[in-house]
């Protein structure tokens, strides 16, 4: 049997999963991820849990994808590192702006890089509307409060989540190039291995706690493979189904499975305000949904059309 055409039957199966259904996956795992984590910032710091979850995923999807063994050009490894280095930062920024900032907060600020990534790239009046439903909704969501005040630890959090928030909006661009040109899961693994790589050198000093104890090892590998291999390998299935300014809409889902993982789990039930925020993102899934992108097809010899990627900004009819 030829694996390369094992692996197509296997990409076209997945395509045909609706997106909402793939990132509704991502978003659960990611969820569970971040609640193992928890246990972790009370024995180093938040940056330190990041960046080790970056270097076990990229260990973890260099060991499964064995990039090695395709063809690479200098301009793929380049494109590949670059995204991996933003996604890190994204991850890096993000941990540290919640160690200073309430998490909803947090989420609210940095749903600002996909609400302008899919500013700038919607065309229609069906993304610009889905837009401002997802946005209104995910405020809604995240209870956005910041009624302690201004001080120092506010500063850097609101320093941080901007940081983040950019890095976001970087990498669902770069994202959807890298997806639509070769394997975006082989990419995936040479783009961390490169991010945990680019941070070591101001993370790595402290994570000789999360290996004095089994359990501890343990959570780390949970929390990589829950938090970065999973949902980010199935964005990659997503970025090559859909653009960039409908990825953007669909990012507003994470709230909304976040809010259903507290009150299955946590017994968390959401507040009326949450429950419109749910209704709103929705709606704003719905909305984008009439101009939807079809699947972008990459072959084998996908290395070959990596200069001939698709413009980001422009949905495909289906």
């Amino acid at each position: 049997m030829n694996p390369g055409s094992t692996a197509g039957r296997g990409r076209r199966a997945i395509d045909r999963v609706p997106a909402p259904l793939v990132f509704l996956s991502s978003g659960f795992t990611q969820y569970y991820g971040a609640a193992l984590a928890v246990g972790l910032f009370a024995v180093m710091p938040a940056v330190t849990v990041a960046w080790l979850r970056i270097l076990i995923s990229a260990v973890v999807l260099l060991l499964w994808r064995r990039p090695w063994r395709q063809p690479w050009t200098g301009r793929d490894l380049a494109a590949s590192a670059v995204f991996g280095v933003v996604l890190a930062a994204m991850n890096v920024s993000f941990y540290l702006a919640i160690d200073h900032l309430p998490l909803g907060t947090a989420v609210a600020i940095e749903f600002i890089g996909p609400v302008a990534v899919a500013a700038v790239t919607g065309r229609s009046w069906r993304d610009r509307l889905g837009i401002g439903f997802a946005a209104l909704g995910v405020v809604l969501l995240a209870g956005v409060t910041l009624s302690d005040g201004w001080n120092s630890q506010i500063l850097i959090g609101l320093v941080a989540i901007l940081g983040s928030a950019a890095a976001w909006a970087g990498y669902i661009v770069l994202g959807r190039r890298i997806a639509s040109t070769r394997d975006g899961i082989d990419s995936l693994a040479v783009g961390m291995a490169a991010g945990a790589v680019f941070f070591a050198p101001l993370c790595a000093w402290w994570s000789g706690p999360a290996v004095s104890t089994p359990g501890r090892a343990a959570s780390v590998l949970g929390i990589a493979v829950l938090s970065s291999v999973i949902p980010y390998a199935l964005e990659q299935v997503v970025l090559r189904k859909v653009s960039a300014a409908r990825f953007a809409i669909l990012l507003a889902l994470l709230p909304v499975t976040a809010g259903i993982t507290g009150a299955v789990a946590l017994g968390q039930m959401p507040q009326v305000t949450e429950v419109i925020g749910m209704l709103l993102v929705s709606a704003a899934i719905a909305i984008s949904a009439g101009r939807a992108s079809g699947p972008v097809e990459v072959t084998d010899d996908a290395t070959d059309e990596a200069d001939h990627g698709p413009d980001l900004g422009e949905a495909q009819q289906p």
